[in-house]
């Protein structure tokens, strides 16, 4: 069990870890910021985890006397998530409330409607959790208040409050949701205009971070060989060596099912609803890929995924598995990172001369011709596709086997 001194003495690391306490909690370490404590336990069939704030503004006692109440809620089947998602949404509306004697065109309060178009999403849990935590910027100030009221200065400051902090990526992206709640009120007839188009360039730009990416072809082999030289969880080094070959969206590979592919005749079906622009995509296999994956499947092939976490094969690896596999083979975040696989073989094959058709229609990126759209089915350039997939594959094995003096 922890003590205050134990967690005194924890030193930040290059990446985020836990260190356990007893009954579900930990403290949680991250690269930078402060100690946050956190809870993990099981609910309704799932894994959750909720935070009890940070230390040491919250004791070792005091978080451990909240990991009591957490734990009796769950033992009498209450979701402690939920429970606190309900005091957040019961302190908005009692806020609301302070304003009714406002007149009836003014009674929508900001939280009000953006509590309703919250409701009206249909999005992934993820997305869900990421909307809300993007709208918790503007709750504590704009909240309660009419939201024909709010002038544009208004919600300026508040996002400056975001910008005087450094996070100037997420001073844009709560813009961009504010503006999305405005705009859903003015079809609703609960606005009549949104403040947000009045600060185009108010705010800093954010400094744009490409994913790091090997592209030179001596690099690239020693990448190659380093990754057949890995040593850790056999799902991880399966998906490291998929990786470059698919060159997919990291989470398209994580989540990826065995009833998505057809081993026999060469191909991955990715449904539309685990893709970025939820369009259905086809990913030829090469015959590298179908070794690697029969592989696969003699390990991991009776279950439904396939590359399933340590804890629950009903769920994947994590979103920074394999990351972290490229940081225990010495490749920094500057030097390569999941995702960057995909601009790997996008150079590669434009250099190899292969038709950018061909070649965006296989990192599946939308089509820039709104119309040309209406027609882009997931077998667009198929044929030329299967040919460029065993191509690149063979390509690698070229560079995996060509050893620079």
């Amino acid at each position: 069990m922890l003590t205050d001194l134990a967690i005194r003495k924890l030193k930040r690391r290059t990446l985020l870890y836990r260190v356990a306490d007893a009954r579900g909690l930990c403290i949680e370490v991250p690269p930078t910021g402060s100690l946050r404590w956190r809870f993990r336990y099981r609910f309704d069939g799932k894994f959750k985890m909720i935070g009890f704030g940070t230390y040491p503004d919250v004791t070792l006692e005091e978080a451990r006397a909240e990991l009591t109440l957490a734990r009796k809620s769950v033992k009498n089947g209450r979701d402690p998530s939920a429970e606190r998602q309900a005091v957040k949404l019961h302190a908005i509306n009692a806020r609301a409330r302070s304003v009714a004697e406002a007149k009836s065109v003014e009674t929508n309060t900001f939280a009000a409607v953006a509590r309703e178009w919250m409701q009206r999403q249909r999005v992934a849990e993820f997305t869900e959790r990421k909307n809300q935590w993007l709208l918790d910027y503007l709750l504590p100030d704009l909240g309660p208040r009419p939201i024909t009221a709010i002038k544009p200065r208004e919600l300026l400051d508040v996002l400056r409050k975001i910008e005087s902090t450094n996070k100037l990526e997420t001073a844009a992206r709560v813009k961009i949701k504010a503006g999305q709640v405005f705009r859903f009120a003015i079809m609703e007839g609960q606005a009549e205009s949104d403040p947000t188009t009045s600060l185009r360039g108010a705010l800093k730009p954010p400094v744009v971070k490409h994913h790091a990416a090997i592209t030179e072809p001596a690099r690239i082999g020693d990448l190659l060989r380093a990754i057949d030289g890995f040593v850790g969880q056999p799902e991880t080094m399966f998906a490291l060596k998929l990786a470059p070959l698919l060159f997919v969206r990291p989470g398209e590979l994580r989540k990826a099912e065995w009833q998505e592919f057809d081993l026999d005749g060469a191909m991955w079906r990715i449904p539309g609803e685990r893709m970025k622009m939820k369009s259905a995509h086809l990913v030829p296999l090469s015959t590298q890929a179908i070794t690697i994956l029969r592989e696969l499947n003699m390990l991991s092939g009776s279950g439904k995924l396939l590359f399933p976490g340590l804890r629950s094969a009903s769920r994947p690896i994590s979103n920074n598995t394999l990351n972290a596999a490229l940081r225990r083979l010495g490749y920094s975040t500057e030097e390569m990172t999941a995702h960057g696989f995909r601009s790997m073989a996008a150079t590669r094959l434009n250099e190899m001369g292969w038709r950018a058709d061909a070649i965006e229609r296989q990192l599946a990126h939308a089509e820039s011709n709104k119309v040309r759209d209406a027609y882009t089915s997931a077998a667009q350039y198929l044929e030329e596709r299967k040919k460029m997939m065993q191509a690149w594959a063979d390509y690698l094995d070229v560079l995996k086997n060509r050893r620079c003096a």
